[in-house]
């Protein structure tokens, strides 16, 4: 079976979707899945400096770049043109028995499918949470445009919609699409333990030994809720704590979280670290506290279920699809996405650390458990033998 992943990027600085992709494939070859990625060398603000137009080994997977158009306007940027992917496209995806389109409203995704729907290729879409209620909500008017005239008819034809979690599927239904879906979550890639991790973080930061860090740990970007978090963490003014703020975004956003931090005078207990990996990534995971995400909407939510993978109890709003697991599995903490919640839930995790530590010993045992890449590319693989074999596709929980 030859497989072929569409992505807009694969770069770490675009967060959760494109890790997973790679791990996905990864996984798939294991399974011995013909799998191979087809994408830009986007890189956020920059490009990747990959050999382009050829099938190259990245990341220990094949993957097919090619240029991202890269004008001065960021719109277009974001939209991710190429036309070398989509002569490639044209040309080649007929010797692939099926494409696994990951994204909509970009374009390599939008190419991808109207070129698999023209020349008969089965394909299965991964909107990414972009048809989820919040996203939708964005660019309204450009987004009703787009998926009335274009994207709603790739979706449609899709052999099936692939979402993460059964919050995401919901949502969806309201539109009324008339495709299959399953829900197949994300795996995980559990990294090496750090040994004294806890020590080391505060090494790291300066910081006293006993000094309790709160973790932010995403994408800089409104839909992430930050203008909520902060507010909440400048209320806790008879408690010491240090925020750890890791990721990156828009340079106007970044200056937005800057004047939050100041506006709350929490600016001088509170790192900046910018987009991390490797390591320190993997420090700040084992040595903190507590992990927060109060996003606005997320589909899924990789780093919540790195965080609770390393023990890490975590801090999240409704909005995160794992927050029914997290509230029911005790892992850490839901709240409202309402500054005086989420303070009241900061406030008891720091007036409570051994319960706090309890819930990040459940985490640990449980997702090491649930989600792992070996069990999402085995049900993955009988989701692509169903679909080639035109047989419907069976609904994973």
């Amino acid at each position: 079976m030859k497989v072929l992943h569409v992505i807009p990027s694969v770069a770490q600085v675009r967060g959760g979707p494109s890790l997973a992709v790679i791990e996905m494939v990864k996984a798939l070859r294991n399974q011995g899945i013909d799998a191979e990625i087809a994408t830009t060398n986007d890189n956020g603000p920059n490009l990747l400096d990959v050999p382009l137009g050829q099938c190259i080994e990245y990341q220990q997977v094949p993957v097919w770049f090619f240029p991202r158009f890269s004008p001065s306007f960021q719109a277009l940027r974001e939209f991710a043109f190429s036309s070398q992917l989509t002569t490639w496209l044209w040309q080649s995806v007929y010797k692939y028995d099926l494409i696994h389109v990951h994204a909509i409203f970009s374009y390599p995704s939008t190419v991808a499918m109207a070129i698999a729907r023209q020349k008969q290729v089965p394909y299965v879409v991964r909107p990414l949470g972009q048809l989820c209620n919040w996203s939708l909500q964005q660019s309204v008017r450009k987004k009703q445009i787009y998926l009335k005239v274009i994207e709603q008819a790739n979706l449609n034809h899709s052999r099936a919609i692939h979402f993460t979690s059964q919050q995401e599927q919901q949502e969806v239904s309201q539109l009324s699409l008339n495709t299959p879906s399953f829900i197949l979550p994300h795996g995980l890639c559990i990294p090496p333990t750090i040994k004294n991790a806890h020590q080391r973080l505060r090494q790291y930061l300066n910081l006293p030994a006993d000094e309790p860090i709160i973790l932010f740990l995403s994408r800089l970007h409104p839909k992430k809720g930050l203008d909520y978090l902060i507010p909440a963490l400048g209320k806790l003014t008879n408690y010491q704590f240090t925020f750890a703020i890791a990721g990156s975004g828009s340079k106007e956003y970044e200056s937005e979280i800057e004047s939050l931090l100041i506006d709350h005078s929490i600016r001088e207990n509170t790192h900046l670290l910018g987009f991390v990996k490797g390591e320190l990534k993997d420090l700040l995971m084992q040595g903190a506290n507590l992990f927060t995400l109060t996003s606005h909407s997320e589909n899924f939510g990789l780093a919540v279920l790195e965080a609770l993978a390393v023990g890490l109890p975590v801090l999240v709003t409704p909005g995160v699809a794992l927050a029914d697991l997290v509230e029911q599995q005790h892992l850490g903490y839901v709240a409202k996405l309402d500054v005086s919640a989420i303070a009241s839930s900061l406030q008891q995790a720091l007036e409570h650390p051994q319960e706090a530590h309890r819930m990040g010993d459940r985490a640990r045992q449980l997702i090491s458990q649930r989600y792992t890449w070996d069990k999402v590319a085995s049900n993955l693989s009988n989701i692509y033998s169903q679909i080639i074999n035109t047989k419907p596709v069976c609904y994973i929980q």
